[in-house]
């Protein structure tokens, strides 16, 4: 999945896609140990979309950290 699919979801979609990323992870996991994993690199490929959900949820938190301490020194000045 693309960078900027992922940015224009919201925080409720990429929660739900990061928990079914996960989800097909141990999936793959487990067709990896019994020898029946027909695409090795679906697994990198699904570890760096999860990497780059968990990356914007964090921006989109740090930023929402920063605007309430913003607004919060914005009424005691």
């Amino acid at each position: 999945m693309k960078i900027n699919e992922l940015k224009e979801m919201t925080v409720e979609e990429l929660g739900t896609q990061r928990r079914d990323l996960k989800q097909e992870m141990i999936n793959l996991r487990v067709q990896q140990q019994s020898g029946q994993l027909e695409n090795p690199a679906r697994i990198r490929a699904v570890r760096r979309t999860i990497a780059r959900i968990e990356t914007i949820l964090s921006s989109r938190r740090n930023e929402a950290a920063t605007s309430v301490v913003a607004a919060a020194e914005a009424e005691t000045a």
